[in-house]
């Protein structure tokens, strides 16, 4: 009973720091933020804080590792090499469901105070998959081009879903995306 109750606690105080956290990226880069200023915010002791994380750049970096566990299980389950264009939608879904869950977060880590590491990682991850899939293909000499092309597309789409303060579902962007993919950006 103990264990339950402690375990409910840590999450309550993690959760209080990662609001903290996105609510000071809104409006300062990381290296700007102390400890002390993310723990009086949440409303928490130093110590407490210490007990989780070393410094607010290991917060960051857990935080990365935990949504990237997540996003990277997303990719593997669902975007093979050999997935059919048409096939990707349910993908997309599932990348702005998970974006949805963690929008705070993603918004904040993308955003102009936001952590570039971050952002390249998610490119990286990305870049690899589109790898995968292009050398499966055969791609021609523009696989490079184009694989470029698309991974700062989707970027820009995500930057830009995630700063609609009314933004469409992720069964829309799923939608909006796969017209894309499937039939390029109509500008014949």
């Amino acid at each position: 009973m103990a264990d339950a109750k402690t375990d409910r606690r840590v999450r309550r105080t993690k959760a209080l720091l990662l609001q903290g956290l996105m609510q000071l990226m809104e409006t300062k880069d990381v290296k700007d933020i102390s400890v002390k200023e993310l723990s009086d915010l949440a409303d928490i002791n130093r110590g407490t804080f210490y007990l989780h994380y070393s410094d607010v750049y290991d917060m960051l970096a857990q935080l990365e590792d935990e949504l990237f566990l997540e996003f990277h299980g997303i990719i593997d389950r669902t975007l093979k090499p050999d997935t059919p264009v048409h096939a990707s939608r349910a993908t997309l879904l599932e990348i702005f469901s998970f974006l949805e869950r963690h929008r705070a977060v993603v918004r904040a880590m993308i955003g102009p105070h936001g952590d570039l590491a971050f952002v390249n990682r998610l490119k990286n991850l990305v870049k690899e998959r589109l790898d995968s899939i292009f050398t499966a293909r055969q791609a021609d000499s523009d696989g490079c081009y184009m694989e470029a092309f698309a991974v700062s597309g989707c970027t820009g789409v995500i930057e830009t879903w995630l700063s609609q303060p009314d933004a469409p579902s992720p069964e829309a962007m799923a939608d909006v995306c796969t017209r894309i993919l499937e039939r390029g950006l109509g500008m014949d």
